[in-house]
């Protein structure tokens, strides 16, 4: 299922639904498949330092949709003061989310997709100033995308989905779909089917 990056209404974005997508990613991706995994032992997943920082993404973009901005930013900066990491509250992002690190990262992207990996140290934003926020200058995340530590993704471009950003990459321009692009400029070094894995 892709994330529909138009979502207008805070009816669209379904906070507990969203949480239990994350929990269930991470899960997956630190302990493997597992068949067995009860609701209970689930939601006691929302304590790991690697997961609190999602939950409190979750929380201040929920806040912004239901018009309680302020608390939104406070939510926000606590993000910030507890586990290093700045999310722009008004960015939509998709079921899934996966931060295995957060300290140094900042998050001020248009849109970003299902099942996203992102690194610590990663700059996701604008080329220069851009208090506006306006979609010409940030950059959208598509569905699968892991973004390596330290990476840096500016301006108003797209990263194909399923591609994957080297660590301590700078992203100047639209990444391909299912590419490996790393570098300073990033230039592509690998090609594999943009549906390989998430």
């Amino acid at each position: 299922m892709s994330f529909d990056v138009k979502m207008t209404k805070a009816e669209d974005f379904r906070l507990l639904s969203y949480l239990a997508s994350d929990l269930r990613r991470s899960r997956v991706l630190l302990h493997g498949p597992s068949d067995g995994m009860s609701g209970l032992r689930l939601w006691l997943g929302a304590l790991s330092p690697r997961f609190m920082p999602v939950l409190l993404c979750r929380l201040a973009h929920g806040m912004y949709r239901w018009k309680l901005a302020p608390l939104a930013k406070l939510v926000s900066m606590l993000n910030f003061f507890l586990f290093g990491i700045e999310i722009a509250v008004r960015c939509p992002i998709g079921r899934g989310l996966f931060l295995p690190h957060t300290q140094g990262t900042v998050i001020g992207a248009w849109s970003i997709g299902e099942n996203v990996t992102i690194f610590q140290g990663v700059t996701l934003g604008a080329k220069e100033l851009d208090f506006s926020y306006l979609e010409s200058s940030r950059p959208i995340v598509e569905d699968g995308v892991t973004i390596g530590s330290g990476a840096k993704v500016l301006g108003g471009l797209t990263l194909g989905a399923s591609a994957r950003i080297g660590a301590n990459a700078v992203v100047l321009n639209d990444i391909a779909p299912g590419v490996l692009a790393v570098g300073i400029p990033a230039k592509v070094v690998e090609r594999r089917d943009a549906n390989h894995g998430a």
